[in-house]
């Protein structure tokens, strides 16, 4: 597996250079496989558990899938043209109008 390395200049204190330094030699790695492996300890240790396994969410969309179907969404594009949407539009004004006038 090849990973895409990102280049990263940071600023640590003397004392933690120091300890870098140290853990590299004992662990017989480099100074920056330390500090990825302090990322990805810490990623894990934050972050709480994800079960992407989870049930209930699975049931939840499915619910949302049904109730979509019911509205009777097909997907398809709704077709159009202006002539219907100023005539749909007029039949709203004179019915407003002629409520308004009772």
């Amino acid at each position: 597996m090849t990973t895409q390395m990102v280049r990263k200049q940071i600023y640590i204190q003397k004392r933690q250079e120091a300890l870098l330094k140290h853990l590299a030699r004992v662990r017989k790695t480099s100074e920056a496989e330390i500090i990825r492996q302090a990322i990805d300890h810490e990623a894990e240790q934050s972050q709480p558990y994800i079960d992407l396994y989870d049930h209930s969410a699975w049931e939840e969309l499915l619910k949302l899938f049904e109730e979509r179907t019911k509205l009777g969404i097909t997907g398809e594009p709704y077709r159009w043209n202006r002539q219907e949407i100023y005539e749909e539009r007029e039949s709203r004004w004179l019915r407003d109008r002629s409520q308004g006038q009772e």
